[in-house]
């Protein structure tokens, strides 16, 4: 299922995201992973600490792959490749705590030959906490060094981009 926006960069998101906090109303039509936050999680006060964030967001992107037919071994095995994070830029803009259901979503905004950039955000109740870009690089699975993306996993993928308006 396409979202029913389009996107040409990651701050047309990003700006939607800031409306979307205002009115409280989560983005609809996107892939979302549901997450509680546990103590695990967390740091003594029971904010979840930063870097946990990303486990939160590595998570959701594997499971949009798992919801488009890839899951990470069938990506190894089948196709001989697996996807490392190259780049990531993040904006924090709201706490997570002990015990919050959050929903990270997961949107496609460029599919490139030997790479893809994601845009996923992490709300509670709707509330906007984080937004963020990141970019990951296709790599060959027995060696890890760069690779393209084989080409029936990449037109799957160029299907899946959110596009400009």
């Amino acid at each position: 299922m396409r979202p029913p926006y389009r996107a040409t960069c990651f701050e047309s998101l990003a700006e939607r995201a800031v409306t979307q906090t205002l009115d409280t109303a989560p983005a609809t039509d996107l892939f979302s992973w549901p997450t509680r936050v546990y103590w695990e999680d967390t740091d003594a006060g029971g904010v979840v600490y930063h870097a946990q964030y990303v486990a939160f967001m590595e998570r959701a992107r594997s499971e949009w792959l798992r919801a488009h037919g890839h899951g990470q071994a069938s990506l190894r095995d089948s196709h001989g490749t697996v996807f490392a994070v190259r780049a990531m830029r993040i904006d924090f803009r709201l706490p997570a705590r002990l015990d919050d259901v959050l929903s990270v979503s997961v949107a496609l905004l460029h599919c490139r030959r030997a790479s893809a950039v994601f845009v996923q955000e992490v709300r509670r109740d709707g509330v906007l906490l984080l937004d963020a870009e990141v970019r990951v690089a296709a790599l060959s699975a027995a060696d890890f060094r760069p690779q393209a993306i084989p080409d029936a996993l990449y037109t799957q993928l160029k299907s899946l981009e959110t596009s400009a308006e």
